[in-house]
């Protein structure tokens, strides 16, 4: 039989599955964990330990149709102005609720277009976020950038303010493909923001490409990596492109009959990976690429990745606290995310409340699934000794799910006493695997596919 004939009877095509960024998923949030919590966990958060701080821009100039974030479209800067505004008051008011002696680790812009911002915006955001997190030590900045929408005074100015890492947007340089998604962007836009990137001193470089869009080919997304590695990224994020226009209303642009099929999505990626690991990059994960040398595939091999709702990450602090519309926090206790629509978040941090929503409080088995979920999406290892160090006996409550996994995929995976490992011929069925340890199912939500 075929890999791609033992990967489907294994129920790899026509699949969904969550992404597993965060555990429980988004869709388990309720309104019962809201604003309230957030400011007990953020009062309660240790001054000892750095926090990582994610702040969202939602505004774009032009709405990609394959783009499923929450974004809204600006062809002037006044919405920006006064959502702006409302994150300062945003950052008064968690500055009020954390302990003193709090310091920031980790700092994330991302969108939306962040970079939609001209330079004066730029370091009143950024001095706006010290102010009220104090960066520490080893702190470092990262920026998604739309090459696009950026030029040499805006990459000067993040720079200024201590941008260290920087996101390039691609997704595909094919013009067809680019047509189809309604994102133009020539090659040499793009290769004219990575030299002025690296020319301000920004030292490490991450790529972002989707796999699945109208139009692509073998042939087109070969030309795309070529293009690529002429750029020398540090990380490279290979996204399967996920149709849900019932969420994403702007997909409904998209014509669904150019699409590739499942085995044609599952073929694209598996030529890109294999020219990326050919080009000297390591494997990281489900669907990352780094250079032997970085942190990211430094992690990996040492077995101290992490997920979060970046991807697979290198962040070790425990805390994320999210700014802006529809921007998620995690604390030990669990899950808040702010208002979901801009209006409906400005007018909470307005009114003096701090802006969470709905969320998720940990409880029962959450964490031990969690980190079980987490060992398998980025090390393909779910090591059995580790979750009884950590949480008892409890973890004997897994048991019967290793036993399933051994029934329905031991093809691809081996269970043993000490471990439940993916085989290298089953990692494309992770998100499938790691699914069997989800106790709160689909939950009425719809995920992505899974190929």
């Amino acid at each position: 039989m075929t890999q791609i004939a033992s990967l489907g009877a294994l129920g790899l095509f026509g699949s969904t599955a969550p992404r597993y960024t965060s555990y429980p998923t988004a869709p388990v949030f309720s309104l019962a964990t809201g604003a309230e919590a957030q400011t007990r966990w953020l009062a309660a958060l240790p001054p000892g330990d750095p926090v990582s701080v994610y702040v969202h821009i939602p505004f774009c100039e032009r709405l990609c149709w394959f783009c499923a974030c929450r974004t809204q479209g600006t062809q002037t800067l006044a919405p920006v102005l006064h959502y702006l505004d409302a994150v300062e008051q945003e950052l008064a008011l968690v500055k009020a609720t954390l302990p003193a002696g709090v310091r920031m680790g980790r700092l994330h812009w991302g969108g939306g277009t962040p970079t939609i911002l001209p330079p004066p915006l730029i370091h009143r955001l950024a001095q706006a976020i010290m102010a009220a997190i104090p960066p520490a030590d080893d702190f470092e900045f990262s920026v998604e950038i739309d090459p696009m929408m950026v030029d040499e005074a805006k990459i000067m100015a993040l720079a200024a303010e201590g941008m260290s890492r920087a996101s390039i947007g691609i997704q595909d340089f094919s013009p067809a493909a680019q047509a189809a998604i309604g994102r133009e962007q020539p090659f040499e836009a793009t290769r004219d923001c990575v030299e002025t990137l690296r020319r301000a001193g920004v030292t490490s470089l991450n790529a972002d490409l989707v796999y699945g869009l109208p139009h692509q080919t073998l042939e087109t997304i070969s030309d795309t990596i070529d293009q690529v590695m002429t750029l020398a990224p540090d990380r490279i994020a290979l996204f399967g492109y996920a149709h849900v226009p019932h969420m994403s209303k702007r997909q409904k642009l998209i014509d669904e009959t150019a699409l590739p099929s499942d085995t044609e999505r599952y073929a694209l990626f598996t030529r890109a990976a294999q020219m990326f690991c050919d080009a000297g990059l390591d494997p990281v994960g489900i669907d990352h690429f780094a250079r032997p040398g970085d942190s990211l595939a430094e992690a990996a091999r040492g077995g101290h990745m992490r997920r979060n709702f970046q991807g697979y990450t290198v962040d070790t602090c425990q805390t994320l606290i999210g700014i802006g519309a529809s921007s998620i926090s995690r604390f030990p206790q669990g899950y808040v995310q702010n208002a979901p629509a801009t209006a409906a978040y400005i007018q909470r941090v307005t009114a003096g409340t701090l802006a969470g929503m709905k969320g998720h409080a940990f409880a029962g088995e959450d964490l031990l699934r969690a980190r079980a979920i987490e060992m398998l999406m980025c090390d393909f290892r779910l090591d059995r000794a580790a979750l009884a160090d950590r949480f008892g006996a409890q973890a004997a409550v897994l048991d019967t799910i290793h036993d399933h996994v051994a029934q329905v995929y031991g093809a691809v995976v081996e269970v043993t006493p000490e471990a439940v490992r993916i085989l290298p011929e089953g990692r494309p069925l992770t998100r499938l695997i790691a699914r069997c340890y989800d106790g709160y199912g689909s939950h009425g939500a719809i995920f992505s596919k899974s190929a």
